[in-house]
């Protein structure tokens, strides 16, 4: 159940489902190497079986040239697993991380968004990190992109903000666009989504991109 006030913020109370008993047998090889991203949420990373499965599809995804990927889900999750997260990313395990920004600062103890910032870029390939109205900023090496927010009428629900931005970044990024067509394209989604009730966007995503030039 997702409860929702006035402001758009949510509070979600959750039940997890089959999600708990995932693990390593699971795991379709064909699927883990044939993806070009696989991604994960920060969550799965409760269960202990859920961990072996994500970790085995990760060696399936890199030893056939392919990418995985990670949100930290919440700064919660990251207080419990902090350690293993900044080890899955300095140890390549996870190539792309998103996060927002109190997630981020979460994971490196600090106050400061731009410590946190110059912190993991140095320990993961790409990080995406959202800041809401302030749109989002996408760190690879030395270089950073800057992404506005997508302008919007009313928000209305912040469930899934997160997600589309994610859903349009790897869009973008499996076809080979600039980091900015990337972060733009997930600006979009999750500009999109946060004007509705729900999570699932009721606007056909690829027409939009198309009428805002993104495609």
């Amino acid at each position: 159940m997702i409860f929702v006030t006035p402001d758009g913020e949510r509070s979600m109370n959750t039940y997890l489902g089959a999600c708990v008993e995932l693990g390593p047998e699971d795991v379709e090889a064909d699927k883990a190497s044939g993806a070009a991203v696989t991604y994960f949420e920060g969550y799965l990373w409760d269960p202990p079986r859920a961990k072996e499965a994500i970790r085995q599809t990760a060696k399936l995804a890199h030893a056939a040239g392919r990418e995985v990927s990670m949100t930290l889900s919440d700064s919660f999750c990251v207080d419990r697993y902090r350690d293993e997260f900044l080890d899955l990313m300095r140890s390549g395990t996870v190539d792309i991380v998103f996060a927002n920004s109190h997630e981020i600062k979460s994971l490196y103890q600090t106050a400061s968004f731009d410590e946190a910032l110059a912190r993991i870029r140095r320990d993961c390939k790409i990080a995406a990190v959202t800041r809401s109205e302030k749109g989002s900023v996408i760190v690879r090496g030395d270089e950073t992109v800057t992404i506005n927010a997508t302008r919007i009428r009313e928000l209305v629900d912040t469930t899934s903000a997160g997600d589309l931005y994610a859903a349009g970044f790897l869009y973008g990024y499996t076809q080979g666009r600039s980091l900015k067509d990337c972060g733009d394209l997930g600006s979009l989604a999750a500009g999109l989504v946060i004007q509705q009730i729900g999570p699932r966007p009721r606007q056909n995503l690829r027409r939009e991109a198309e009428q805002a030039g993104l495609l």
